[in-house]
């Protein structure tokens, strides 16, 4: 399985998110019935990446077309976890690129890592 390339800096951007995988029911009196509707939930995870260097920012372009084509899954290292994570971008979608510094030699975009947890 691919992996996250070391060149790409990972930021937090947002707390993570999950839904809980719980069907409700109404009762005509008192409070809902509620259960559950899966074992697994999938987890999203807010992120920002970050490139150095416009080589890198067009290499992980090369690694996200070519490697994991867009929807596939990769290995990526939760720092918070501290635990290395099989996940794969929401909807195959990546957010816009935004240099940082003249010519994208600092570069970065925002996307959204999910998981089963």
């Amino acid at each position: 399985m691919a992996s996250l390339p070391s060149y790409v800096t990972v930021h937090f951007s947002r707390p993570e998110s999950f839904d809980p995988a719980v069907a409700s029911s109404e009762m005509e009196r008192g409070l809902s019935k509620l259960r559950v509707t899966s074992a697994r939930v999938v987890k999203q995870v807010e992120v920002t990446l970050q490139f150095k260097s416009a080589a890198d920012t067009e290499a992980f372009e090369d690694w996200y077309f070519n490697t994991v084509r867009r929807i596939g899954f990769f290995n990526w290292y939760d720092t918070r976890g501290g635990v290395v994570r099989s996940v794969r971008f929401k909807g195959g979608a990546l957010g816009e690129l935004v240099p940082l510094a003249q010519g994208f030699a600092v570069a970065q975009r925002t996307a959204t890592l999910e998981y089963l947890r």
